[in-house]
Formats: C-alpha cells, structure tokens, sequence
C-alpha cells in the first residue's frame, strides 16, 4: 500500500469519525437545559408586554432555526459547517466566523510558545538525565519533574500568581497587553510576552515533567542496545554514539507521547485561559456554555475533534520520517 492510498484511507477514517462524533455533540449539546433565545434577549421580557416579548420570541427562534426537528437542525448545522458557516453567536449577536478569529489567534500563539519551551528544555533534559543516570544531577531533576506532572495545572498556576505577581509583582496576572498600550511593533511583541509568560510557564511545566521522564526512560532503554556497545568499540566520539545513534532510534515512542501531549495541551489550555484571563478560544468556550451559546461551543468543540484527528495522522506520517523501515500501512 503505497502512502497516497494509505492517506486516502486515513482521509476516510477522520470524515467517518468526524461526522459520528459531530451527531453525538450536537445532540448532547442540544439535550442541555436552558433556553439559548431566552438568555439571548435578555431583559426585554422585563420591559415589553407579554404578547410583543412571545412575538420576538417566537420570530428569534425561527430566524435561529428553532423550531425544525433537531434532525432538520443538525442537517442544516452540519452543511453550514462544512462551508465555512457556523452559525450565530446568541451571547454576541454576530456571526461566529466574525468572533473566533481573535481568540483562535491567541490560542494558538499561547500554545505554540508552550509547545516551543517544552521541547526545548524537555528533550535536552531527558538526554542528559539517561546519559547521567542515577547520578545526584538525575536524581534532582527526577524530582522536580515528578512533582511538576503531578501537581494540576490549575494549583500550578495559583501558586505561580502568588509567588510572582503578588509577592514579587513581576508578571502580569491577566490580558494580552498592557492598558492604553502605546509603542512600536518590536515593543508590542516584548510586552505580548510579558502578559504570556505566567501561562506558557506554567502550561510548559507539566509538559516538561512528562516528556523529560519518557525521553530519559526511552534513552536508557536504547543505550543498553548492543549496537550502542559496539558504536562506542568502535571508537565513536560519545556525542555521536548519544545524538545520532541512540536517540534517533529512541524517537518513536518519544513521537507518539510528543503528539499526544500537543493534542492534549489545546484541551488544558481552556483551564489556563480562564485563570489568566488570557482571550482565547477556551475563555470562549466557557463563556458559551454558560450563556447556552451552542454555535460558539460546537464550534469550538469539533476544532478540537479536528485537532485530534488530524494529530494522528501526523504521527504516523512523523513515524516514518524518524525511521524509514516503519510503514504507514503498519
């Protein structure tokens, strides 16, 4: 199976999962108490009369599409979706397209910094902890690691506000920019930073624990190979033997953990974002289940479904760019 047709079938496989988990979101969603028109006018039942208020009700709900079968309003949603339609925001009274531009911008950014720290520090880390190991430099690190995977990232982060924004004020707690900013581009980045740099940390550190332990217990593991041995008989300088020979062959397993912990992050983040009142797509998704704003949280919703899908695709395909004797179709 050559990977043109390995790729169509997989194609196959995420529009079938697609579309089954999209039916059970929606009817779930639409299964929740309370009324999305109801909360979307507000107090106007307070200051009109009862049979103009039933009037607006009545013609909001159908202008929503309401009133068809919840089989009719997932057909009509579905293929809304599906051409870049998704729908009207009741909490903002817009388009949705027209508001999750922003907060899907800020998402990514925030994410795409953790993910950038994280390997960073995470993959050197595991190298250097499985070449010493069980040495006092491992032993720390082996420490600091397990606490900071297991503690919830939420503790985390109440801990690093504490600490750093009330006892030593150095970092903003909230927002992407300071209030009534006014500088250059190159200022407007360095303060964008500085609001980002409680959230990527804290988001970077439960990463950093759980990847370090896993690329350091894959190191081990491959530096007890025989070809390890005979690499280093051969007279092979030691950074050769660690970097080109060990962990090469160590990456497919750190491959899948590393895609899996990336899915993962888009999904913890939403806790992130609300405690650092960073604008993001998961303030956004919060805000719409309390305001009972379906088209914003469905949409958020099959993003990450999307997400998910598609980051198990790139892990078989990074499978064989780390080792050309894996096949796709395996």
């Amino acid at each position: 199976m050559g990977k043109g047709r390995y790729l169509v079938k997989r194609f196959v496989y995420i529009v079938f999962v697609f579309f089954i988990i999209s039916i059970l979101m929606f009817f779930i969603y639409k299964s929740m108490p309370g009324d999305p028109v109801t909360m979307m006018l507000g107090e106007s039942r307070n200051s009109m009369k009862p049979e103009a208020y039933q009037a607006l009700y009545d013609r909001t709900r159908q202008e929503l599409g309401l009133d068809k079968p919840l089989v009719i309003q997932y057909l009509i949603w579905i293929g809304n979706m599906l051409t870049g339609d998704f729908g009207y925001s009741t909490q903002y009274k817009r388009q949705v397209v027209d508001v999750i531009g922003t907060p899907m911008v800020n998402t990514l950014i925030l994410n795409a910094l953790s993910m950038i720290v994280t390997f960073v520090i995470a993959i050197p880390l595991g190298i250097a902890t499985a070449v010493r190991k069980n040495s006092v430099f491992d032993k720390f690190v082996q420490v600091i690691t397990i606490v900071g995977y297991s503690l919830p990232s939420f503790i985390i982060a109440l801990l690093f506000i504490f600490a750093f924004a009330v006892k030593i004020p150095i970092f903003p707690i909230s927002g992407v920019r300071s209030a009534g900013f006014s500088g250059n581009g190159f200022e407007l980045v360095l303060d964008t930073l500085w609001h980002m740099a409680l959230p990527v940390i804290v988001m970077s550190i439960s990463g950093i624990g759980s990847i370090t332990r896993y690329v350091r217990a894959e190191m081990i593991d491959v530096l007890r190979m025989d070809y390890i041995k005979t690499a280093r008989a051969k007279g092979l300088r030691e950074k050769t033997v660690i970097y080109v020979h060990a962990f090469r062959n160590a990456l497919i397993p750190i491959v899948t953990i590393a895609t899996a912990w990336v899915v993962s992050l888009f999904g913890g983040s939403i806790v992130i974002e609300n405690v650092f009142l960073w604008p993001g797509l998961g303030q956004m998704l919060i805000n719409g289940l309390l305001q009972r704003d379906f088209s914003v949280v469905l949409t958020m919703q099959m993003f990450y479904v999307v997400l998910s899908l598609t980051g198990n695709v790139l892990m078989d395909i990074a499978y064989t760019l780390v080792d050309p004797r894996v096949r796709l179709e395996n």
